[in-house]
This record gives structure tokens, C-alpha cells and sequence, in this order.
């Protein structure tokens, strides 16, 4: 079977049950792409409006949880009369195997894309397993 993309559309994240929001504004789960190279696993995720100073990343445990925090910007002398695009911040959460050397894990945001390098561990890399004749 080939391999099959899929997409999704831009969805909001409900509060969490008994929780809510410290800020008044809609939270979405950003689209992300997931790759594989034989030394990492790379998630390359948009977050429009988001820079490093407003992106804030957690590993606890095996989560690894994303969220940034992004602030409308609309000029002082005008009106939002329609919109397409709606703003606000953006959260998501990764659950990690124990194939990823949590230690070295490297992330880097430009253009509102947000990109994880997560290497992984040493025991998970394949490799190749000489052959002895007798």
C-alpha cells in the first residue's frame, strides 16, 4: 500500500475536564509533520505568530508539550469587519518512547514554524551486526 498523507483542519483544544483557560482566548493544536532519519525523529510544526520568546516547551516524564502564546495585532485606527483566520495560541502535547535521548533534544522556531529535533537514544539507532565464519 503507498503511503498516504493526511491533513487536517486547523481544530480547536477543549479545556482540560474541571479546568479552564488563564487567558480568554481560543487555544489550537498546531498542524505538525513527523520524519524519521536514522538518527532523529524531527516534528515540524506551524505556529503562526509564534517566536521564541513567546513559545514555551515541557518534557515531564514521557510528555513533551508545546505551547505558544501568540497576541492579535490589529492597527488602533481600524475595525475587524470579517475574518477568515482566527487567532490564538496554540498547545500540543507528544508522548515520547524510551528511543529518544531526552538530554539532547534541540528545538528551533522561524516564521512561525516550529522545528523539534529529537535524536535518538544510542540503543535505538540501527546498526549493522558483522558476520564471523568459522
Amino acid at each position: 500500500m503507498a503511503n498516504e498523507t493526511r491533513t487536517m483542519e486547523k481544530r480547536e483544544v477543549p479545556a482540560p475536564e474541571g479546568a479552564e483557560w488563564t487567558r480568554e482566548r481560543k487555544v489550537f493544536m498546531p498542524r505538525a509533520d513527523i520524519y524519521e532519519t536514522p538518527e532523529n525523529i524531527v516534528v515540524v510544526a506551524d505556529m503562526p505568530g509564534v517566536d521564541e520568546k513567546s513559545i514555551d516547551i515541557t518534557l515531564d516524564k514521557n510528555v513533551l508539550e508545546i505551547y505558544g502564546k501568540v497576541e492579535p495585532q490589529v492597527p488602533k485606527e481600524f475595525r475587524l469587519e470579517y475574518e477568515e483566520y482566527e487567532v490564538g495560541d496554540y498547545q500540543r502535547a507528544f508522548t515520547l518512547s524510551d528511543e529518544i535521548d531526552r538530554g539532547n533534544i534541540n528545538a528551533v522556531v522561524k516564521n512561525g514554524v516550529l522545528t523539534l529535533t529529537l535524536p535518538k537514544a544510542p540503543q535505538a539507532k540501527a546498526r549493522k551486526i558483522a558476520v564471523k565464519g568459522e
